[in-house]
């Protein structure tokens, strides 16, 4: 081979591993963007906008979605991070620090001449035994007043006792057979307040108040009425209202609204949530009859309602039926009341089916926000644990995975058991950067929990993160949802597969909407 050839063969190398080099880089800048947060000890981010509005936390996923990122390959790991988020609810830092520790050592072994289809075949493999592991080593969950329920809270909710309180005792509210609902998001029915106490509220928190003060502000007995529509006549179009049979419709409109608002009365509603507007006539009457009216209600708020009254969403024509047949859309409950204080109204002790609020307390406005997302990763972690089962927790379970994995190595032949060195050093990773943002030396307490756990046989060992000790996260109450990791590992992997695969970068072409294509162009 001449000179010439082999300069060439090495630009057309280099320019490949460019590409790898520079997709890799951003996996890493998002990794590290997060890492810190990690573990008992992890500390805040705060996020600045071009305004100088300032958001401080301490939650992954938040970090993630707030960010400015242009990278193509940073934005595909943020949206696998989404994702977990969306089926799990927690777990987006740990997966994100998995990915960027896999594509690392993958890069790293492609850089000592290892083929990226063997780093490929040898991380699959490595996935899969992990996978395979960690499901055999997963605690089941067996009854919903199980105290290690409580750990598990504890350990989403950064260690704050009152939401993992609340969390727990809203659980139990809502029944395992609920929890197991994959339709059905805990974490969903949170809310934090600014100056409000910590409670379970068994029912349905309304963010409205009643359309005027003239309006009752508590009911009870109560029969609801859900109306997801406006409550107005029935509209007719300006131009009809021009001619003598459009003018005559409209006139009946109204009049057979009015005798629908009537309707509602002889039903012996007295709480209406309607999704949009309320016409002004029917505002009056219905405030004249004491009747609670609660106008442009969110859609999530209008159908927990109507599951927990009993009550059947109703469009506005459905105001037609029969007197009987409109009762049958009607719900009940207990009482309704407005909190004047907090604005809002409640619905308790309703006829169908079980619903409750936690209701979050904040001292300022500024941590409002960050209480919720604490209390609804504790949540998350909750559901998860109670559907898939717990592992010990502080990257413990990880590291006895990566020595299960170790020993499997020697029955991997060739090149590809470089790919499994990757998935063991992305399963040592949030160990050490737990250990790293407690102040301790990674690399020394790793040695030490290895070696602890092989001894002793005990996959529950790690750092005591207050000593630095190694200590049974058992014993400590440090317990992590099965499907977090599983979860985790799974999305490290696709992206880190992904990420791989690509060895050219090419810059598309700009292309013409579809809607400013012309005819003469199919031509």
């Amino acid at each position: 081979m001449s000179v010439k050839q082999q300069v060439t063969q090495n630009s057309e190398v280099d320019e490949r591993l460019a590409a790898l080099m520079t997709n890799a880089n951003a996996i890493r800048a998002i990794a590290q963007a997060v890492e810190g947060t990690i573990g008992p000890k992890g500390l805040d981010t705060m996020l600045v906008d071009q305004f100088g509005d300032v958001v401080i936390t301490n939650d992954g996923v938040t970090i993630l979605d707030m960010m400015d990122v242009n990278h193509p390959a940073a934005r595909m790991l943020i949206k696998i991070a989404k994702a977990q988020q969306e089926e799990i609810g927690d777990g987006t830092t740990t997966a994100t620090i998995m990915a960027g520790a896999l594509v690392s050592e993958g890069v790293a072994q492609v850089l000592k001449g290892v083929p990226v289809a063997k780093v490929i075949e040898g991380l699959r493999i490595g996935v899969k035994k992990a996978l395979s592991v960690l499901e055999a080593k997963t605690i089941q969950i067996k009854d919903i007043r199980d105290p290690l329920l409580k750990q598990v809270a504890l350990v989403a909710g950064r260690e704050n006792e009152d939401i993992a309180e609340l969390v727990v005792q809203a659980a139990i509210l809502m029944g395992q057979e609920k929890l197991r609902d994959p339709s059905f998001k805990l974490a969903e029915i949170i809310r934090a307040e600014e100056g409000a106490e910590n409670q379970v509220v068994p029912g349905v928190i309304i963010n409205k108040e009643p359309m005027n003060s003239e309006m009752p502000k508590k009911l009870g007995p109560v029969k609801v009425l859900v109306i997801d529509d406006a409550l107005e006549p029935e509209e007719v179009e300006d131009e009809a209202l021009a001619t003598e049979a459009g003018f005559t419709r409209y006139l009946a409109l109204q009049e057979e609204f009015r005798n629908n608002i009537k309707k509602i009365i002889e039903a012996g509603v007295n709480l209406i949530l309607v999704d949009r507007g309320v016409d002004a006539a029917a505002e009056e009457f219905l405030t004249d009859h004491q009747v609670m009216v609660l106008q442009r209600v969110s859609n999530r708020e209008l159908r927990r309602a109507g599951e927990h009254t009993g009550a059947r969403l109703l469009k506005r024509t459905g105001l037609k039926k029969e007197l009987a047949e409109l009762e049958k859309y009607t719900g009940s409950a207990r009482e309704a009341f407005l909190d004047e204080k907090l604005e809002h109204v409640r619905l308790l002790g309703g006829a169908g089916k079980a619903e409750a609020t936690i209701l979050v307390g904040a001292s300022t406005e500024e941590v409002v926000g960050e209480r919720e997302r604490i209390a609804k990763d504790a949540a998350s972690a909750i559901q998860a644990a109670v559907r898939g089962g717990i592992v010990p927790g502080g990257g413990s379970i990880e590291l006895a995975i990566a020595r299960h994995i170790e020993e499997a190595r020697k029955d991997v032949r060739g090149m590809a058991a470089y790919g499994l060195d990757c998935v063991i050093a992305a399963l040592k990773k949030p160990f050490s950067q737990i250990v790293l943002n407690a102040g301790f030396n990674p690399l020394e307490k790793l040695g030490d929990v290895m070696a602890a756990q092989a001894e002793s046989g005990l996959d529950s060992l790690g750092i005591d993160c207050d000593t630095g000790e190694v200590k049974d996260m058992g014993q400590l109450g440090v317990f992590d949802p099965a499907l977090v990791k599983k979860h985790a590992l799974k999305a490290a992997g696709e992206v880190a597969e992904a990420i791989l695969r690509i060895d050219t970068i090419i810059k598309k072409k700009e292309t013409k909407p579809h809607n400013d294509v012309k005819g003469e162009d199919f031509v």
